[in-house]
């Protein structure tokens, strides 16, 4: 066996799944290394927790194979080692904390076999840990959403999984307090050396905390690599709308370049004849103000500016973000500028394109 293989904790095969003959992964195949961190990122719908349910042996799959840890789990319509076999930890947006347990008992529930003392250390490292350690007499329904969030935490990672599957366990948290559990939640897990697949639908989220995303669309991955990879290299025009805000700008082919009101872009390796969809993140549009009717030179890096007219402008707090009618065909155009730029509604502005910040695709 060599050393790639020796590091997988787990392998999904061509797995499938259908509910009432609706089809709701297909094909799915996936591999995670000992200690990544992945995101499970799409759509609502797309088959995300699925898939996290199948991991987990709470779901059995139709057709495909689940192996953890060199270990064939599931197979077929059968299921081959349940859930509290598998070394896993799991995080849902359900927290599902036992009303009826203190929250050190809620945390210590899972350590079967160990000593009263060992038990006793572990629940107290880990409610220390997520800074709940004082809350250990205390029952779910006196504390707070974000502290039993942080009790579900401790809980998951108390048996010291190989594996943990987070089912969007962050959405109910107000933003700041989001990412702080999130980060810190991340954090202990990589002490730990725990593998880890997160399912969100927001890609920031899934940029923020992945080693890879493995981006899903009608229940198979379409596109796995690193944050940077798939959102700088989408797969196509649909991935590239998913990941973030966008711009398209449209025109025919001809002979490997497609004409635009911002000028030529060269469009290889597709036919004449095609419509091309030209598709641009709103911070890669250029600004430049209005001069007497007049806009900046063409040049390579940039093309030609075409001429729009405010609609509205915001300050967001980062950066601005400014509507535009573009007079070529009155097509709305969004741009993002750093810092406060708020442009009065009816300023002539002229508008550029990044050539080198666009994706090109067929239109569909």
């Amino acid at each position: 066996m060599n050393i790639k293989e020796s590091n997988q904790i787990l392998k999904l095969e061509r797995v499938s799944k259908s509910f009432k003959q609706q089809k709701v992964l297909n094909d799915l195949s996936l591999t995670i290394e000992k200690g990544e961190r992945m995101c499970l990122l799409g759509p609502s719908g797309c088959g995300k927790t699925t898939a996290l349910r199948l991991i987990a042996g709470l779901e059995i799959p139709d057709r495909g194979k689940i192996i953890m840890n060199e270990c064939l789990v599931s197979c077929d319509r059968n299921i081959l080692k349940e859930t509290p076999d598998r070394s896993i930890g799991l995080v849902f947006q359900d927290l599902s904390l036992f009303p009826h347990l203190n929250i050190f008992q809620n945390v210590s529930y899972s350590l079967i076999g160990l000593s009263s003392e060992k038990i006793k250390e572990r629940t107290s490292y880990l409610l220390d840990c997520v800074g709940m350690l004082s809350f250990k007499e205390k029952y779910p329904h006196m504390i707070s959403g974000g502290e039993q969030q942080r009790v579900a935490i401790a809980r998951a990672l108390a048996p010291n999984p190989k594996l943990m599957l987070m089912d969007e366990p962050f959405t109910s948290l107000d933003n700041r307090l989001r990412d702080e559990i999130r980060d810190l939640t991340l954090s202990l897990l990589g002490e730990e050396n725990t593998s880890v697949i997160m399912v969100t639908h927001d890609p920031e989220e899934a940029m923020k905390v992945s080693d890879s995303i493995g981006l899903m669309r009608e229940g198979s991955i379409v596109q796995k690599g690193a944050p940077y990879n798939v959102y700088n290299k989408p797969v196509d025009s649909k991935a590239a709308k998913f990941l973030s805000n966008y711009n398209t700008i449209h025109g025919k082919v001809n002979n490997s370049q497609t004409d635009t009101p911002f000028g030529l872009f060269m469009t290889p390796g597709l036919r004449d004849g095609l419509i091309a969809e030209i598709i641009i993140r709103p911070q890669h549009l250029k600004i430049d103000f209005d001069r007497n009717g007049k806009g900046p030179n063409p040049t390579v890096e940039n093309g030609v500016a075409a001429r729009g007219k405010v609609v509205r402008s915001r300050f967001l707090g980062k950066e601005s973000q400014v509507e535009l009618k573009m007079e070529f065909d009155d097509s709305m155009l969004n741009a993002s500028v750093p810092g406060v730029f708020l442009p009065p509604t009816g300023t002539n502005l002229w508008i550029s394109v990044r050539r080198d910040r666009c994706f090109v695709f067929v239109r569909e």
